[in-house]
């Protein structure tokens, strides 16, 4: 249905005619909207806040947000041509190439499968409307009921009966519960009797061992009296021996003195501490000089004879080589 802008002119001669061109009826949803929405859509704001209020030179670009009307006014995506949808899904990104070996597959992500069949192009009609009217609630989809039922037949006493089977378990239970409880408590008594065994042992053991270490004190002080008479009495035998000892030495020092500084004398002259000084100086000054002098002389007469002989053996070598040279140099001439 198309509409025509109420604007219009009187010609000259007083008929009407419309000026402006027809354009298509804005589509309208079909129900009423809830309160809330009406509410929010009717709220009022601050004009300089508004997004779709231009700002700056009026002669630039637009680059606000685009009126809601305008976009409501724009062709839907099975309104636009062949042409549109063609260059439209030509940008659209596309999904990568599938690997070697596999392929793309459509696949469905409802919660309830349906079967798909082929869409055909079909276009949209509008007309005018009445005024809104209230939304119905929306039913419950329930998908379409497939396969067929199946049913179990339950014969007299195949299902489980609990006042007979809990019995039997609920007298091992209640016997096992009953074992454990006199098991606890005989554990206790047990337990209890054994704390006071050992409560009865420990007070005998501290007895004993505080006994222990009374006669232990009582050998102890015994033992360091006894090790300290035997120490005191040994080192009165120790003087008692020394003093004996020192009377002997003394007796046999004086009975040994008493030829000991001829005998003395003797040794030391003997021994050669009383010598002549003479004979000593030629000993330990010039016979010492006399050897080294001698041992100088025949080292050199040893250094002269074997230069000498080296020099005998170089002349005697060279000789047999020129010897040697010269028979092998005949011998060339020879042959």
């Amino acid at each position: 249905i198309m509409a025509f802008a109420p604007h219009h002119r009187r010609d000259g001669g007083g008929l009407y005619s419309f000026s402006s061109r027809p354009r298509a009826v804005e589509s309208r949803p079909r129900y009423r909207e809830p309160p809330a929405a009406r509410s929010m859509q009717r709220a009022h704001g601050n004009i300089m806040y508004d997004r779709r209020v231009v700002r700056g030179n009026t002669y630039g670009r637009h680059t606000g947000r685009p009126d809601p009307a305008e976009t409501r006014r724009q062709p839907t995506v099975r309104q636009r041509s062949p042409a549109q949808r063609a260059a439209r899904e030509q940008l659209r990104g596309s999904s990568p190439e599938a690997l070697l070996g596999r392929k793309h597959v459509h696949m469905q992500t409802e919660r309830y499968l349906e079967e798909l069949s082929e869409v055909l192009v079909s276009e949209n009609a509008e007309c005018q409307t009445d005024a809104f009217l209230d939304r119905p609630a929306s039913p419950l989809f329930v998908p379409a009921k497939s396969g067929k039922d199946v049913a179990t037949q339950i014969e007299q006493g195949d299902l489980f009966d609990f006042d007979v089977e809990v019995q039997p378990v609920l007298e091992v239970l209640v016997g096992k519960v009953m074992e454990q409880s006199l098991l606890e408590v005989m554990e206790e008594e047990e337990l209890a009797s054994l704390k006071a065994q050992q409560r009865t042992f420990e007070e005998l053991r501290n007895s004993r061992l505080a006994e222990v270490q009374r006669l232990q004190e009582q050998e102890r002080r015994h033992s360091q009296e006894r090790e300290r008479r035997i120490a005191q009495q040994k080192e009165v035998l120790r003087k008692e021996k020394e003093t004996a000892e020192k009377i002997a030495a003394r007796a046999i020092t004086q009975q040994y003195l008493a030829g000991l500084q001829p005998a003395v004398f003797s040794s030391l002259r003997g021994h050669g501490f009383f010598y002549d000084p003479v004979e000593r100086d030629v000993e330990t000054n010039f016979l010492p000089w006399l050897m080294a002098e001698v041992n100088d002389t025949l080292r050199k007469r040893s250094t002269a004879r074997q230069t000498l002989d080296n020099l005998i053996q170089d002349v005697c070598r060279k000789r047999v080589e020129a010897f040697m040279e010269l028979e092998a140099q005949q011998h060339t001439d020879d042959t």
